[in-house]
């Protein structure tokens, strides 16, 4: 198998199981298990570059621009993590599926109305499918589906800042995390005054997953960096809903999240804009290649 695939199933399916991994680690709260994972997340970026020599480089590469980015980055991982944790661990893993199903289309929207991408006919029918699937969803189930528009929100623009910092994957977390690793300490040391922090009272057990948060955050980071490079973008555009659909499986056939006929309905028109939308993009790909090929 190709290693850029093995590297992207390698990501896709370690963030497609996360549901199950962050609700082994109750009673600890959301708030509480993102404090740790930034805390230890750190730790292992620091030690990792630091064996490779490159902390010295980086801190050299750093100006006021730059951190202003990583801030802001900071910023939105921040509330991508707290909202899907909440979320997998509050009965919402189906809402957090629909989150990341719809991310590639608010990327292609961010594209559309900041950067000035134009898109094809059939990839404006799958847009507009999946926008009227959201709409439908909205409008039948009890409550708005903010998780889902939080997540796709807060990761694409995260995307789209991460895009100009031009930072390998590794060096930029390590520098969005240390910015807010003081604050997710400070609400560690919060949590322990009110009595209400898991690590070092729910067992060892709980405490080990805590600390792995670190290790399961950056290896499908890594993963992901080596199969963007080795894959290309049609490849990984496509290897991507790998993950959302294991959330959605989970949700329905392990946690038992309730869908009925309406909702499953919604999900399908966004299914149907996903489909529409890569065919266009695979054969907008596809010509490119023939063109660059020709000339």
């Amino acid at each position: 198998m190709n290693s850029g695939v093995t590297a992207a199933l390698l990501a896709y399916g370690l963030w497609g199981l996360m549901p199950l991994y962050f609700r082994l680690m109750a009673p600890a709260t959301a708030i509480e298990v993102v404090a740790h994972r930034i805390v230890w997340s750190l730790a292992l970026l620091l030690l990792w570059l630091g064996v490779l020599g490159q902390l010295g480089p980086l801190w050299r590469r750093l100006d006021a621009r730059l951190l202003a980015r990583l801030a802001l980055a900071a910023l939105l991982v921040s509330i991508n993590w707290l909202t899907y944790v909440w979320a997998v661990t509050h009965g919402r893993t189906l809402d957090a599926s629909l989150g990341y199903f719809l991310l590639p289309l608010f990327n292609v929207a961010l594209g559309v109305l900041l950067l000035g991408e134009r898109l094809t006919r059939g990839e404006w029918i799958g847009v507009m499918l999946a926008a009227l699937g959201v709409g439908y969803l909205a409008l039948v189930s009890p409550r708005l589906p903010w998780v889902a528009l939080v997540l796709a929100a807060s990761f694409g623009v995260y995307g789209l800042v991460k895009k100009q910092t031009e930072l390998p994957a590794a060096e930029g977390m390590a520098l969005e995390t240390g910015l807010i690793a003081l604050p997710a300490l400070a609400v560690l040391g919060w949590l322990a005054t009110r009595g209400q922090l898991a690590f070092g009272q729910a067992g060892a057990g709980t405490d080990a997953l805590l600390i792995s948060t670190g290790l399961m955050t950056t290896v499908p980071l890594v993963a992901f960096a080596v199969a963007a490079r080795r894959l290309t973008l049609a490849a990984l555009g496509m290897l991507q809903y790998i993950s959302p659909t294991l959330q959605f499986l989970l949700g329905v056939f392990v946690l038992h999240e309730p869908v009925d006929a309406q909702r499953l309905a919604g999900f399908a028109a966004v299914w149907l804009g996903l489909l529409v939308f890569s065919a266009g993009a695979y054969r907008r790909h596809r010509t490119r290649l023939r063109h660059a090929n020709a000339a």
